[in-house]
C-alpha cells in the first residue's frame, strides 16, 4: 500500500521560494526606486487583509520560478472588498502571457461575480512575444471583460511603470487613471518607433509621461508626486463610490457646527458683482462642502471647469463647476469632455451630480470650430440629458447662452436649479447683446456726434435691468427659487434629502443611444 507523503515539506518549499522570490524583486526594483507588486498591493490594502489567489500559478518549482508576471487577489480597503491585480516587473519584465492574461480574467469574472471594484497596479513591458498570437489574444479578453464591468464595477488603473502598445487601451477603458511624476509612460508607440517612422526625436517624458498625460492630452485624472500618493489617490477615491451599480454611495456621519454657519456667511464676499473679475471656484466648493474637502479629478486638464468628488452633510456628491479664474470659465473642447465624462461616471454609479455655475458660454475662435466643438461640446448636453440620478445645479454669477442650458439646466434634466440674487442669465451678455439688437441705433448715434458711450451704457443698464438678471427664468420656472448664498449648502442638502428616493426611469426597448462620441 502506498503510503502519502508529508506535506509539511513541500509547504516550507513553496514558502522558501515565495520569500526568495520577493527577495530577487526587491533587489530588482528597489534600484530603480519603484516598490515591487507586492508592497503595492500591501499599500492598497488595508493591514493583514489581501488574499493572494495563485500564488504558484505558472510556476517552475523545480527550477526555482515561484509564479508568474502578475499577483491577484481580494482584500479590504477602509473596510470594503476590492479586487486588484498588479503585474511584476521583476519577472520577465511584467511581460503578459496566456497565464497572466488568464490570472487577470478569472479575477475579474470574480469581481464582477460579488460586485467589488478593480484596481489594476500597472507596471509592464507588454505583450510576451515569446508567446504570439496567445499573449495579444489575452488582451482582447481583458478589454472585453473591462468593457463589460464599465459602469458594472468602478475601475482603476495606476500606471506605476511602463504600459506601452496595444496594453494602453487597458486602462484607457477603464474609470480613472493614475500616473506618477516619475516612471510612469504611456505611449502606443516608444520614442525610438516615432523616429523610425517619423524622424520625429522625442523623449519618454514628452511623448507619455505623466505630466503629459496629466495636463496635456487629458489620459491621466492625477499626476502624482510618487506611488505611495498614487495609490492614496486610489484609496480616497474608492471612499466616495459604491462597490458597484446597484449599491448607493456611501454615507457618513457629519454632525454641523456654529463653524458651518459663519463658512456660509462668507460665500457672499467671495463671488465678485462684476461679471469678469475672476475668483477661485474653489473656494466656494470649500465652503459649501464637508470639511472643505474636495477630490479633484482631471485638476490639471481643461482648468476652466471643475470636476471631482466631496461630500455634503455626509452625501457622497459629485461636483461639477465653472472656474472663471481660467479663461472666464468658458466651455471649450477639453472642458466638455471633461465634464461629460465625470457627469456619465457618476451616473453609472448613483452619485448626485451638484453643479455650480458661472460661464460667459462656449469659448469662441476657428481654433474650437475646428477641434469639433460642435461634436465634442454636444457630449455634454448628453450626459446631463441621460443622467438619472440627483440632479440640483445653482447659478453663482452668470449663466450665458448654450453653455447656460447644458451645464445643468432645469430644460437639460436637473431636479432642483437655485440663484443667486446676483447672477445673469441670458442669451448673450448685456454688452454683447446691445451691440447687436442696438447696432442702427448707435450707428445713427454716431452718425449724429451724439456720445455713443453713454448711450451704450444706457442700453446696457436697461437690458441688464429687463433681460439679464434672473428674474424671467425664475417667472417661467427655469429655477426653483432664488436664495441667499448663505443659504446655498442648506438649499442643496434639503433638495438632496427630498431627492434620496429618486428612481430610474424606465429604459425603452432600444440597445442604447448613440453618443457624440
Amino acid at each position: 500500500m502506498q503510503t502519502r507523503q508529508p506535506l509539511a515539506p513541500a509547504i516550507a518549499r513553496a514558502a522558501d521560494l515565495a520569500r526568495a522570490s520577493e527577495g530577487r524583486a526587491c533587489a530588482k526594483q528597489h534600484a530603480k526606486g519603484k516598490r515591487t507588486a507586492r508592497e503595492r498591493l500591501d499599500l492598497l490594502f488595508d493591514p493583514g487583509s489581501f488574499k493572494e489567489t495563485g500564488r504558484f500559478i505558472g510556476a517552475d518549482i523545480n527550477n526555482d520560478q515561484a509564479g508568474c508576471a502578475v499577483v491577484t487577489g481580494m482584500g479590504q480597503v477602509r473596510g470594503r472588498t476590492v479586487a486588484a491585480y498588479a503585474q511584476d516587473f521583476s519577472v520577465r519584465g511584467g511581460t503578459l502571457g496566456a497565464v497572466e492574461g488568464d490570472k487577470i480574467l478569472r479575477l475579474m469574472d470574480e469581481a464582477m461575480r460579488v460586485g467589488v471594484p478593480i484596481v489594476a497596479l500597472l507596471d509592464s513591458g507588454g505583450a510576451r512575444i515569446q508567446e504570439g498570437v496567445a499573449a495579444l489574444s489575452r488582451y482582447g479578453g481583458i478589454f472585453r471583460a473591462t468593457c463589460r464591468a464599465s459602469g458594472m464595477v468602478p475601475q482603476i488603473s495606476l500606471i506605476l511603470g511602463p504600459c506601452a502598445g496595444g496594453a494602453v487601451y487597458c486602462p484607457a477603458l477603464t474609470d480613472l487613471i493614475v500616473m506618477t511624476r516619475e516612471n510612469s509612460h504611456m505611449f502606443v508607440t516608444g520614442p525610438d518607433v516615432v523616429r523610425e517612422a517619423t524622424g520625429e526625436s522625442v523623449g519618454m517624458d514628452d511623448l507619455g509621461g505623466g505630466r503629459m498625460h496629466a495636463s496635456v492630452s487629458g489620459v491621466a485624472h492625477y499626476l502624482a508626486e510618487d506611488e505611495t500618493d498614487a495609490i492614496d489617490y486610489a484609496r480616497v477615491v474608492l471612499s466616495y463610490l459604491p462597490s458597484n451599480c446597484e449599491q448607493t454611495p456611501p454615507r457618513y456621519d457629519y454632525v454641523a457646527t456654529r463653524a458651518d454657519r459663519r463658512t456660509a456667511d462668507e460665500l457672499a464676499s467671495i463671488v465678485p458683482e462684476r461679471d469678469r473679475e475672476p475668483y477661485d471656484m474653489r473656494d466656494v466648493i470649500a465652503l459649501i462642502m464637508d470639511y472643505g474637502e474636495f477630490v479633484q479629478v482631471h485638476e490639471m486638464y481643461a482648468g476652466s471647469a471643475l470636476t471631482g468628488f466631496a461630500c455634503i452633510d455626509g452625501r457622497s456628491v459629485g461636483i461639477v463647476a465653472n472656474q472663471p479664474c481660467v479663461m472666464g470659465g468658458v466651455l471649450d473642447v477639453e472642458s466638455s469632455e471633461k465634464i461629460a465624462r465625470f457627469v456619465a461616471m457618476c451616473d453609472a454609479f448613483n452619485l448626485p451630480v451638484v453643479t455650480l455655475v458661472d460661464t460667459p458660454g462656449y469659448r469662441p475662435g476657428s481654433d474650437q470650430e475646428r477641434a469639433g466643438i460642435i461634436r465634442r461640446g454636444a457630449k455634454v448636453i448628453y450626459a446631463y440629458a441621460e443622467a438619472q440620478v440627483p440632479l440640483v445645479t445653482v447659478v453663482l454669477r452668470k449663466a450665458f447662452g448654450g453653455a447656460y442650458i447644458v451645464m445643468g439646466s432645469r430644460s437639460i434634466g436637473a431636479d432642483e436649479v437655485f440663484a443667486w440674487p446676483t447672477s445673469r442669465i441670458a442669451v448673450l451678455g448685456a454688452q454683447g447683446a446691445v451691440d447687436i439688437i442696438h447696432r442702427r441705433e448707435l450707428l445713427t448715434a454716431h452718425e449724429r456726434g451724439e456720445d455713443v458711450e453713454a448711450l451704450r451704457r444706457d442700453l446696457v443698464n436697461d437690458y441688464e435691468n429687463r433681460v439679464v438678471n434672473a428674474n424671467l427664468a425664475l417667472e417661467t420656472g427655469q429655477i426653483d427659487a432664488m436664495i441667499d448664498p448663505a443659504q446655498t449648502r442648506d438649499a442643496i442638502v434639503s433638495s438632496l434629502t427630498a431627492l434620496s428616493s429618486k428612481r430610474r426611469s424606465e429604459r425603452t426597448s432600444r440597445h442604447h443611444g448613440n453618443p457624440p462620441l
